[in-house]
This record gives structure tokens, C-alpha cells and sequence, in this order.
């Protein structure tokens, strides 16, 4: 909820979290997306399209590949637990409307810089372990 709070959502938010192997995400990335590959993380807004609002609360779907945030902690030399987060913050700033792919290079900066910001946000106050978010 830290995180959600200091994006500037309502208390009330909701959002699912899946963590997964990466034959499951391979699966989701080629059905939804078109990317026949395993990936780290794809969200799913449910304040978006046809449906979107209908639950102003809630506010979508978040799926981790735990076999690629495994691989991606040891190549970078970082705990497991640090890139799951960050991989969760990355997912949650999609949901909230932040763009990396789509929007052009400033997007994507803004998007990295908040990333940065929330992630030193949660290890300084010592929030990032499995139970501290």
C-alpha cells in the first residue's frame, strides 16, 4: 500500500498480484501482446478499454515472472526480493499511467525516474523485505 499511497491513490485501491514462471507469462505475453517469449512483468489495467471504471478501485492485474526476476537479480548482483519490487513498482506505474514503450523518450525517463524515486523511497524506509510491503 506504501507504494500505491505515494503514487496519490486512494486508499481504497486495489490491485492483484501474480507472481509466475515464465511459461505461464510466455503464454500471456504471446495470447495478449503478441510476443511469443517470456518476459519480466505485463500489466493489465482495468481502468482502461470497454470495461475500464466500472470498479473506480480497482485498478488492474500485475503478473511477475519469478523465473526471469531470478535471472535478472543474479546478472545485476542484487537479492531476489530487491528486483521482485522493482518489478512490482514498474508494473503498478504502468497501471497508474506511466509509459516506457509507446510514449517517446521522455516518458520513458520520467517513468525510470520515478521508479528510482519509489524504490529508494521503500529501501530507505526498510520496506523492502518479504513482509515489509
Amino acid at each position: 500500500m506504501r507504494i500505491l499511497g505515494a503514487l496519490g491513490c486512494p486508499e481504497e485501491t486495489e490491485l492483484s498480484v501474480s507472481i509466475v514462471g515464465d511459461r505461464s507469462i510466455r503464454v500471456i505475453n504471446r495470447e495478449y501482446l503478441g510476443k511469443d517469449r517470456p518476459t519480466n512483468v505485463i500489466s493489465f489495467s482495468l481502468q482502461e478499454g470497454d470495461c475500464g471504471g466500472v470498479n473506480p478501485h480497482a485498478l488492474g492485474d500485475v503478473l511477475i515472472s519469478a523465473d526471469t526476476a531470478a535471472r535478472e537479480a543474479e546478472e545485476a548482483g542484487m537479492e531476489f526480493f530487491d528486483r521482485l519490487s522493482f518489478l512490482l513498482l514498474h508494473g503498478i506505474l504502468h497501471l497508474c499511467g506511466y509509459d516506457h514503450e509507446r510514449s517517446g523518450e521522455a516518458e520513458a525517463q520520467k517513468m525510470q525516474q520515478k521508479e528510482q524515486q519509489l524504490f529508494k523511497i521503500l529501501k530507505k524506509e526498510g520496506l523492502l523485505s518479504p513482509t515489509g510491503l
